[in-house]
C-alpha cells in the first residue's frame, strides 16, 4: 500500500513541478541569463581594470626614468597624461609628480598645479596637505609670511603627517621676512612636539640661535 501512495505522491510532485515550470520558466531563464551575464561582465571589468593598472604602472615607471634622466619636460608631459588617463589610484600621484617636474622650468606654474591639487575636494586630505607644503616650499624664499601662513597654518594643527615640515617652512618664512615673534612661535611648536624628527629639531635650534634676545618687560 505504501508503494501506491509513494507513486501517487511522485505523480503529484511531477505535476506540480510541470505547473511551476510552465508558470515561471521564462522568469527562471531570465534570472539565469542575468546572473551569468553579470558574472561575465564583472570578470570582464576586472580584467580590463587590471590591464589598465599594469599599463599605468609601466607608464609611471617610464615617466620616473625620464625624470631621473633630467628630461623634465618629457617627464612632466608623461605624468600629466597619466593624471588624465590612468586609473584613479595613479592620478593624484601623477599630478603631484607633474607639478614637481614643472618646478624645474617654472616655479609659478608648479605652484599653480599644486594649488589645483590642494583645492580639489576629490583628493584626500593628506595629499592636499602635501600639495600645500610643496607649493610653500617653492615660495618660502620669495613669498610673504602672510601668504605662507594662509597656505600652511591648517596643516600645522593636530597630528597631520606634514605638520612638521609646515611648521619649519613657516618659521623660515617668518625669519626671512623679519618677524622674530612668529619665528619663535613656530620654533616653539617644533620643540614641543615629541614626534619632531631629530634633524628638524637640530635645524630649529640653529635658527633659534640666530634670533635676537627676547626684550625684557
Amino acid at each position: 500500500m505504501s508503494e501506491i501512495f509513494d507513486e501517487v505522491n511522485e505523480d503529484v510532485r511531477r505535476e506540480q513541478l510541470k505547473q511551476f515550470w510552465a508558470k515561471y520558466s521564462l522568469l527562471i531563464i531570465l534570472i539565469a541569463i542575468i546572473v551569468i551575464g553579470g558574472v561575465g561582465g564583472w570578470k570582464g571589468y576586472q580584467y580590463v581594470e587590471g590591464k589598465k593598472a599594469v599599463e599605468a604602472s609601466a607608464a609611471f615607471d617610464r615617466a620616473i626614468e625620464l625624470s631621473e634622466q633630467k628630461k623634465h619636460a618629457e617627464a612632466e608631459a608623461a605624468f600629466a597624461k597619466l593624471a588624465t588617463d590612468a586609473p584613479s589610484g595613479y592620478r593624484t600621484l601623477a599630478r603631484l609628480r607633474a607639478a614637481g617636474e614643472a618646478a624645474e622650468r617654472d616655479k609659478t606654474a608648479a605652484v599653480a598645479l599644486y594649488d589645483g591639487i590642494a583645492a580639489d575636494r576629490t583628493v584626500n586630505a593628506a595629499e592636499q596637505d602635501l600639495a600645500k607644503v610643496r607649493a610653500a616650499g617653492l615660495l618660502v624664499d620669495t613669498g610673504s609670511y602672510d601668504d605662507l601662513k594662509k597656505r600652511l597654518e591648517a596643516v600645522t594643527a593636530g597630528a597631520g603627517t606634514y605638520r612638521h615640515t609646515a611648521r619649519e617652512l613657516l618659521a623660515l618664512s617668518a625669519w626671512r621676512n623679519g618677524n622674530p615673534d612668529a619665528t619663535r612661535q613656530w620654533l616653539d611648536q617644533i620643540a614641543n612636539d615629541g614626534e619632531t624628527p631629530s634633524s628638524m629639531r637640530s635645524r630649529a635650534e640653529a635658527l633659534q640661535a640666530l634670533l635676537p634676545p627676547v626684550a625684557k618687560s
